[in-house]
């Protein structure tokens, strides 16, 4: 019987932004299906927390602390990945919400939101590429991007250039590092029930937006599962410079 393309046995994958929100969801996704994962991100008692959550469910998972902003932080925690085994895929996961109006919005919260949404991600993605093309085994990057990355709503202009800026490096990577076997792809989410969208997703725009979405619901966290377990396994081998949208349908409402 030939070997289940989604399995993720043996498999090393690094999740920025891992130990809350979305990244949480990934690490529980991906360890249930055999991946051993380490969490990246500042605050290293949110890793412990999923870390532990991992465990309990039979799973293996790692802590590195990361500030993707800034190189010799992703530098300390790419040498513990390291001594780890083989990085087999990365997913870039850590974001900063938007801020204010663009007339009200401050040039410290603009850099703040670009740096983490992109800069970042180009960052962790250079050394995850680096450590991949060293053991010569090839890998898989996924970008976590958003439906604001197409569509433009009031309020999300930092955001929402940042997240466009990030699907065509996506595509930058994925046509530079085909040559090492490195596939590059992109995930888009429309709204889930997260920590960073829960105050807007309960305002009265909120609640209008949610009368938009075609499924008429906001995303359930578990709704991403597919698309990471695709594009993390040998399933996808032959996919590189993609881009999966998951929003309920929401994206082909937005004018």
């Amino acid at each position: 019987m030939s070997k289940d393309v989604f399995d993720l046995s043996g498999e090393l994958i690094a999740i920025t932004g891992g130990g809350t929100g979305l990244g949480r969801q990934y690490a529980l996704a991906l360890s249930k299906r055999g991946a051993q994962v380490v969490l990246c991100a500042r605050r290293i008692e949110k890793l412990e927390e999923t870390a532990a959550e991992v465990r309990a469910h039979g799973g293996i998972a790692h802590c590195a602390a990361m500030d993707v902003t800034d190189g010799e932080s992703i530098a300390t925690a790419f040498e513990y990945i390291a001594n780890l085994g083989r990085l087999s895929v990365l997913i870039n996961n850590a974001g900063s919400p938007s801020g204010p109006m663009l007339l009200n919005l401050e040039e410290s919260l603009w850099d703040q939101v670009v740096d983490v949404n992109l800069k970042g991600a180009w960052l962790v993605a250079r050394a995850a590429a680096q450590q991949m093309i060293k053991h010569g085994n090839g890998g898989s990057i996924i970008n976590i991007a958003s439906i604001l990355g197409t569509s433009v709503q009031k309020g999300t202009g930092a955001y929402a250039a940042a997240k466009a800026g990030l699907l065509h490096l996506t595509r930058a990577m994925a046509l530079e590092w085909a040559r090492y076997d490195i596939r590059v792809n992109a995930i888009a989410p429309g709204y889930y029930r997260t920590n960073i969208a829960a105050d807007y997703l309960d305002s009265e725009a909120g609640q209008a937006l949610l009368k938009r979405i075609p499924q008429r619901r906001v995303g359930n966290l578990e709704d991403l599962d597919g698309a990471i377990i695709l594009l993390s396994s040998p399933a996808s081998q032959y996919m590189t410079g993609s881009v999966i949208t998951v929003d309920g349908g929401l994206s082909l409402s937005i004018v």
